[in-house]
């Protein structure tokens, strides 16, 4: 009946997209999945642009994750978007504004590794905002110089 109707062929999976869409959805950047992986960022920037992956590096990204290499590459976003609503628990705290709570649950990360990963990053925080105030003080320091030249003239 509908023989002129030209199939659309499927498009082929690209597991270093679903990769990154499920990093990205569980909040986690490259440089954290790099850490728990013991891979580069560089690697896993790579990884995420790549249309294949070899299974053993798909299983340590998945482990790195917490999920397993079946749900990345069965990863479908709608469900995914679909299944995040409907798992939402919604309170009305006492100020009427509603505060929205996700129940998600890792055991395979444990609190340890997650405490960790939250030092490196808050040692980051710190090591660049120690750079940016000597940044800081360099241009003031070479501004003050500038002044005292213009002054001398």
């Amino acid at each position: 009946m509908f023989a002129d109707v030209e199939e659309k062929p499927k498009r082929p999976v690209h597991l270093g997209r679903k990769v990154q869409r499920v990093r990205e959805i569980i909040g986690m950047k490259q440089m954290a999945l790099a850490d728990v992986t013991g891979m580069s960022q560089q690697n896993i920037s790579k990884l995420e642009q790549s249309e294949n992956i070899a299974d053993d590096t798909l299983e340590k990204l998945a482990k790195g994750m917490g999920v397993t290499a079946d749900f990345i590459k069965s990863f479908d976003e709608e469900k995914a978007v679909y299944n995040i609503q409907t798992n939402y628990t919604c309170r009305e705290s006492s100020t009427n504004q509603l505060n929205y709570q996700p129940t998600f649950n890792n055991n395979n990360t444990p609190v340890e590794k997650v405490a960790e990963l939250f030092e490196k990053l808050l040692q980051s925080e710190r090591e660049k905002v120690e750079l940016l105030t000597n940044a800081n003080k360099a241009i003031q320091d070479l501004v003050k110089q500038i002044n005292e030249l213009k002054g001398k003239q």
